[in-house]
C-alpha cells in the first residue's frame, strides 16, 4: 500500500488553484492568462504565483488578469496595470531597472569583494611564512636546554 502511494506521489502533477468558473472560453486567451499568472506573485502567499495560490486575493488577481485580457490588453499592459496597483512585489522576477540595479549588482559585487579579500589574506599569509626564518643561535640553545631537562 505504501509503495502504491509513493508511486502516485511521484507521478502526480501539480494542482493549480484555478477554479473552473475562472477559465476563459477562448483557449488562446486562457493560455495567455496562465502564462501571466505564472509571472505574478500572490501578495499573501510568499513564493507562490497566483496560479498556484488558493488565497482570495490570488483569485481576484486571476480574475483581473482574465478581465484585462478579454478587454484586449497585451501581456505587457496587463502586467503594467497589476504592477501599478500592487507594486513591483507582485512580479515573480523583479525588473532590472531603476533602484533594482543596486540590488542586482550587490550580489556579484560582494562576491568579488570576498574573492579579493580572500586573495589578499592568502597572499599575506604566504609572505609571512617566507619571511620567518629559523631560530637564532641563542633561541635554539635555550630550546635545547629546555627540552633536555
Amino acid at each position: 500500500m505504501k509503495r502504491l502511494f509513493l508511486i502516485f506521489a511521484l507521478i502526480a502533477t501539480p494542482v493549480f488553484a484555478v477554479q473552473p468558473d475562472e477559465v476563459l472560453d477562448d483557449p488562446a486567451l486562457e493560455a495567455r492568462a496562465r502564462d501571466l499568472s505564472q509571472e505574478l506573485r500572490c501578495v499573501v502567499c510568499r513564493g507562490e504565483n497566483i496560479d498556484e495560490s488558493n488565497a482570495d486575493i490570488a483569485r481576484d488577481l486571476r480574475l483581473l488578469v482574465r478581465e484585462r485580457l478579454v478587454e484586449g490588453d497585451s501581456n505587457e499592459e496587463v502586467l503594467d496595470f497589476v504592477v501599478e496597483r500592487y507594486g513591483e512585489y507582485v512580479l515573480m522576477t523583479p525588473t532590472t531597472g531603476g533602484a533594482n540595479k543596486i540590488l542586482w549588482a550587490t550580489g556579484p559585487a560582494l562576491l568579488l569583494f570576498a574573492l579579493i579579500m580572500g586573495g589578499l589574506y592568502l597572499r599575506r599569509r604566504s609572505q609571512a611564512g617566507e619571511g620567518a626564518g629559523g631560530l637564532s643561535d641563542d633561541e635554539q640553545a635555550r630550546l635545547d636546554e629546555l627540552l633536555n631537562k
